[in-house]
């Protein structure tokens, strides 16, 4: 049971690093006018895709400015939650594993 956890958490952050990249791809074909917002399906992914990455990115950008125009806020985000993957989640999880005889 702790193995299937780890597994979900693991997917979890796999699909916030995901969902991060995607944003910034995004965000860079809306500014030079690839994506118009103007379309209705357009609008929703954006917004849906904002409001999952938003929890993670804003306490990054209140700490570290855009610099020259450039936000460095994603690349932080995804360094700290590719560390907490491959190293936070495997060290809680094997606190578990004994308890749970697993």
């Amino acid at each position: 049971m702790v193995g299937f956890l780890e597994s979900i958490v693991e997917a979890i952050l796999q699909l916030m690093v995901l969902a991060i990249i995607i944003s910034a791809v995004l965000s860079w074909l809306v500014a030079f006018d690839v994506v118009n917002l103007r379309h209705p399906v357009a609008r929703q992914v954006v917004m849906f895709l904002d409001a999952v990455t938003r929890p993670v990115l804003r306490p990054i950008q209140r700490v570290i400015p855009p610099l020259g125009g450039f936000d460095i806020s994603p690349i932080i985000a995804i360094i700290v939650l590719q560390a907490a993957e491959q190293y936070l989640v495997p060290w809680i999880f094997g606190f578990f594993v004994p308890l749970t005889g697993g």
